[in-house]
């Protein structure tokens, strides 16, 4: 048989959509080779793509007609991928191609991405619903604007400056305290009031936008983590994702920054995820660097076992998030603020799937009973208000043993 043509790993890289040119590093670990659903994108090269949407791409469901016209070496290889993969399919872990084709594609819809990809269209949304975020400062949305830096920040000693529509905690300028004349960050490096314009000004240019566009320039209230982080956490400030299909949670991870992530909650540069049972909100095992681990590597206290407080608020708030953007299915990031409690951080349209690692489970088996809900549901001509698809949730997913 032919080679099969190039694809993609995932959303973010199209770029490499050419035959025999290799993805990122980066890019194959943001993609769900940590489940060996997919395929690394050199493995292209070969001719064996993408797994993880029913079966492999190009693979007949007879074992022995796939295997036709591939060299000997390799159908060892091909089987391995296909007993892993079947193996991965039982468990009910979701692939790559199978998150876009089942749920991005067919629960959001593209016209309502500015919601989620804005924050700052996020939080004037958040706020008229009267969904709690961090409080919003100001918008600077052009380099005449930048002169109001002073009005906007006025008598706060602590402020965080962030582009509206950056990825990965890029651009985020987090100040903790004054110094004199200058400021000082949460890193303890001081630095001047032109070096902070400076920073807004690259802000508005899109140097951290999606895309590169021209973006905005968001200031807001700096969240202080609550202090059953500080045992677990290095620097910077925990998150929780919450993956929601339709209102209906269905997974939960508290994220922890590192000194490798740099305080950054993002797992690919080097964050823990902690999974979380919904029903208790106690932590489950901890994923670092692809590894299971029950330890901070720099506070050496254990990750898991540890009861997340006002639980219930969090998975309320994540519901309600159905409501706020229209989209299907996202994710919802939170914090826990030490005097304001439970906060929406911001949306993402298309939610990675390390989850499942830190969860030990898969989304699919959970996605198919929310949809089952919905169906029932839809013959009943009736729908559930946020409390009821979080007990639902609570009640199906929750009470993990050993939790």
């Amino acid at each position: 048989m032919g080679r099969a043509r190039r694809q993609p790993c995932h959303e973010s890289c199209n770029r490499h959509a050419v035959r025999g040119v290799s993805c990122t590093p980066d890019h194959e670990r943001a993609g769900t080779d940590l489940f060996r659903l997919h395929l690394p994108c050199r493995a292209a090269d070969s001719g064996w793509l993408h797994a993880g949407h029913g079966q492999i791409p190009w693979l007949p469901t007879d074992r022995a007609g796939a295997l036709q016209g591939i060299p000997q070496r390799g159908k060892s290889q091909v089987m391995g991928w296909w007993k892993t993969w079947k193996a991965l399919e039982a468990r009910g872990i979701m692939g790559i191609n199978r998150r876009n084709a089942d749920f991005v594609l067919k629960y959001n819809k593209r016209s309502l991405y500015p919601i989620v990809d804005d924050k700052i269209i996020t939080k004037e949304r958040a706020i008229a619903a009267g969904i709690h975020v961090p409080e919003m400062y100001g918008v600077i949305s052009t380099e005449k604007e930048i002169d109001r830096l002073d009005e906007i920040i006025g008598g706060h000693n602590d402020f965080v400056i962030k582009p509206a529509q950056g990825a990965g905690g890029d651009g985020i300028l987090v100040i903790a305290d004054r110094f004199e004349d200058r400021f000082r960050t949460v890193s303890g490096r001081i630095i001047s009031h032109s070096e902070i314009e400076h920073q807004v000004s690259s802000i508005l240019t899109g140097l951290y936008s999606l895309g590169g566009h021209r973006d905005r320039a968001l200031i807001e209230y700096r969240v202080v983590p609550d202090s059953i982080f500080k045992s677990i956490s290095y620097e910077g400030v925990p998150d929780i994702r919450i993956i929601v299909l339709m209102g209906y949670p269905v997974m939960a991870m508290l994220r922890l920054p590192t000194r490798q992530s740099g305080g950054k909650a993002n797992l690919h540069q080097g964050a823990i995820g902690v999974g979380v049972d919904l029903a208790t909100g106690v932590t489950l095992q901890g994923t670092w660097l692809n590894n299971i681990i029950s330890k901070h590597p720099d506070t050496t206290h254990s990750v898991d076992g540890v009861q997340l407080p006002n639980w219930d608020g969090f998975m309320k708030l994540s519901a309600e998030c159905y409501e706020l953007c229209g989209l299907g299915y996202i994710g919802v990031d939170m914090v826990l603020d030490q005097d304001k409690g439970p906060l929406i951080l911001e949306l993402n349209a298309r939610p990675g799937l390390n989850i499942q690692i830190a969860n030990d489970t898969g989304l699919t088996h959970r996605t198919q009973a929310v949809e089952a809900r919905l169906e029932q549901l839809a013959l009943e001509g009736r729908q559930e208000t946020p409390q009821e698809r979080v007990d639902f949730a609570q009640q199906l997913f929750g009470h993990v043993p050993n939790a």
